[in-house]
This record gives C-alpha cells, structure tokens and sequence, in this order.
C-alpha cells in the first residue's frame, strides 16, 4: 500500500488507438498495475487532474492535441509535475526520444513493447518518481 491507501499503482494509458490501450490495460492489470485508459488530450488532462495517478503512459502521437504538448502542460502544472510520465511510441528514432524528453517526459518505450519487461520498466519509473519526489519535498524544507 502506498501512501495515498492504493494498493496497486494507478496507471493513466494515454492512447487514441483502443486496441492498443485495451492490450496495455490488460498487460498493466495482470502485473499488478490499476489502469485507466484515456482516448483524448482532454480526457487524460481531466483524469490525471482528478486520480493524481502513480504513472502516465503517454502515447506522443494522439490525434488533436499531441501527447508531447499534453505532457508539457501535465509538467507545466504544479499539481501534477512529478507525476512520472514515460513516452510509449511506434516511432523509436534517437530524435523522438529527445523530442520526449525535451517535453518533459521521465522515459521513452518504443512499440511494440516487450511484455516481459515491460512490468519492471514501468515499477522503475515509479521508484524514480518517489525518489524525486521526495527530494522536491525536502528542498522545500518544513
């Protein structure tokens, strides 16, 4: 259990492709994951507001808003920014890796994605994110 009471950690799948979340939601769900898909910009903007989720998987080609300008405002708001977000994308050339990380993005997953190592990838964003997090709460000081 986390600090937040949540058993597993809460998962916002960012993909307009519903084939593709409906695989991600499923692998997430028999690794131990709690996901919760989100079709649009819009829709994730509002679920990441309201569940403060433990991890965004974030697709970087949606329709409409793109994930990268989805991300900046995620990073761009106190509320959410170190929520970890990692990029998942069929396009794997160095440039988009950057183009992620540059938009703020903790990490990058080419697709397809391995399911086999897809699980500890995730846990290790998450450990990353507590740790920053926790840093970000001690330079704030009491």
């Amino acid at each position: 259990m986390d600090a937040t009471g949540r058993v597993c950690p809460v998962v916002v799948v960012v993909e307009d492709n519903l084939d593709n979340m409906r695989l991600t939601c499923d692998l997430l769900r028999a690794r131990g994951f709690e996901p919760v898909g989100a079709q649009t910009a819009d829709q994730a903007l509002r679920l990441v507001g309201e569940l403060k989720p433990d991890l965004v998987l974030m697709d970087i080609s949606l329709k409409g808003t793109s994930g990268l300008a989805l991300t900046r405002e995620l990073k761009a708001d106190p509320t959410t920014r170190t929520i970890p977000i990692v990029a998942v994308s069929a396009y794997a050339m160095a440039q988009d890796e950057a183009s992620a990380k540059e938009a703020g993005c903790d990490g990058f997953i080419a697709k397809p994605i391995n399911t086999r190592t897809f699980a500890d990838q995730l846990r290790s964003y998450l450990r990353r994110g507590t740790a920053s997090e926790a840093t970000d709460r001690e330079e704030a000081g009491p």
